[in-house]
């Protein structure tokens, strides 16, 4: 299914007046997105065929040919604006291209980009020091993407349980959740219980092992075992349908790990950084896990950074030689990743996160339950459970011909995280969005 090729003033036409923008702005920014550079004239259909054509064929992304995007809206080629309601899986949950990122991405690109670690920049010290004192722990591992630090994660895991807790060599299991995501390398597919992840990707690497999510009680007896050097898990599982752990889960894995002298790694790429309205996801049950992974929105969806934050007998068991990344803690994302911090701590966003979290999820719950089975989330990470009577794929194209931009996850779930950023009376013309493409349903 693809969107209609029409007349940009006729599809504007057709938009809800409380999406258009006053004074003629629109239509200016609509006029600014045909001339985009880079779009060349291009169609909708242009596009997905281009890359159709010449593109590995590991994606089905929904269809649209998105050419600009600007707080909580985005454009396609012709010019039609849609709110995001996806934000990059949570990468920008700053807005797109936020001035004041794209500010200190500007200033540091025409000074310095890139030096690799082979020598000291004067950036990557600042970085450090500014999210170690941030969230509270004594050292930052810089890398790039989410999935590299997810196996940075599990590197240091690894060395500290041979190191430190005197697991004998090449023995050391590492526990995970089922239902897990956190990447796409060996090691992530390995950690894997979907076989869309996994199949055909063996042999997977040995020393992993899973439990199920939200279940203390599995969870102590894996990592009875003294082998165990870590669990690791998202304190809330987005890919896998955002699924909200019971009220002290969190609390329960910190005081076991602690009983049986394991490490609590909390992958918070997708949680953390106001996401849940919380800075960390962890935060809701006031608890420290030994190491914490972000990723996504620490540059603001500007550039892939990522990094692993702990302390001191975790961070330094891995001695210079022994892990590194060309990228990891370049100039250039070290400005933009302070950058990106700030701004989630000097505009509140883990509080508007939060409060707009309970609006939602209270207008959402309003829906036919017909069509909508569940509404779960926290904060601005949230999902609709839709009846198997129903096709989640063609609710996200309801809402696209609306306006809106979601995508399924798991068949049958539609996640809704918008950026942060998104206000009041914009996350209710979204909820006016969402309930007519289900009532419509329902007719």
């Amino acid at each position: 299914m693809s969107p209609p090729v029409t007349c940009l003033l006729g599809r504007l036409s057709h938009l809800p007046r409380a999406l258009l923008l006053p004074g003629g702005q629109e239509a200016r920014l609509a006029a600014r997105a045909l001339a985009l550079p880079g779009s060349r004239g291009l169609t909708s259909q242009q596009v997905y065929e281009r890359e159709e054509k010449y593109g590995a064929q590991n994606y089905a992304p929904l269809k649209v040919a998105l050419a600009r995007g600007r707080g909580v809206h985005v454009w396609d080629v012709e010019g039609n604006r849609y709110y995001d309601f996806l934000s990059a899986y949570s990468a920008v949950n700053q807005g797109h291209c936020h001035p004041a990122i794209l500010s200190a991405l500007h200033k540091q690109a025409d000074i310095l980009t890139l030096t690799s670690r082979a020598f000291y920049n004067d950036c990557l010290g600042e970085f450090e020091e500014f999210a170690c004192k941030m969230f509270g722990y004594d050292r930052l591992l810089a890398m790039n993407t989410g999935v590299e630090g997810g196996e940075t994660a599990l590197k240091l895991a690894r060395k500290w349980g041979y190191k430190v807790k005197g697991i004998p060599s090449n023995q050391a299991k590492i526990v995970f959740a089922e239902n897990n995501f956190w990447g796409r390398t060996l090691a992530a597919v390995s950690s894997s219980s979907d076989p869309s992840a996994y199949s055909d990707y063996g042999p997977f690497l040995p020393g992993f092992t899973s439990v199920p999510y939200n279940n203390l009680q599995a969870l102590e007896e894996q990592i009875k075992d003294p082998n165990t050097a870590a669990f690791m898990v998202e304190p809330i599982q987005g890919e896998a349908g955002v699924f909200v752990p019971d009220p002290g889960y969190l609390r329960g894995v910190r005081e076991l790990c602690t009983k049986y002298n394991v490490l609590w790694i909390a992958d918070e790429v997708q949680t953390g950084l106001c996401r849940t309205g919380k800075m960390l996801c962890c935060d809701h049950e006031s608890v420290r896990p030994d190491l914490v992974v972000l990723g996504k929105a620490l540059s603001g969806g500007v550039l892939p950074v990522s990094g692993v934050l702990g302390d001191d007998e975790v961070m330094l068991t891995i001695r210079p030689g022994e892990h590194g990344s060309t990228y990891g803690g370049n100039p250039l994302a070290c400005k933009v990743s302070i950058a990106a911090l700030k701004v989630l701590e000097e505009e509140g966003l883990a509080e508007r996160s939060s409060t707009l979290g309970e609006l939602l999820r209270g207008e959402l719950s309003l829906l036919p339950k017909e069509v909508v089975k569940q509404v779960r989330g926290k904060g601005l990470l949230n999902a609709l459970v839709i009846s198997h009577e129903f096709s989640a794929s063609e609710v996200c194209y309801r809402l696209r011909d609306r306006g809106l931009l979601a995508k399924p996850t798991q068949g049958d779930i539609i996640r809704f995280a918008p950026p942060l950023v998104i206000s009041e009376s914009e996350l209710l013309e979204c909820v006016s969005i969402i309930k007519e493409a289900i009532l419509e349903l329902v007719k």
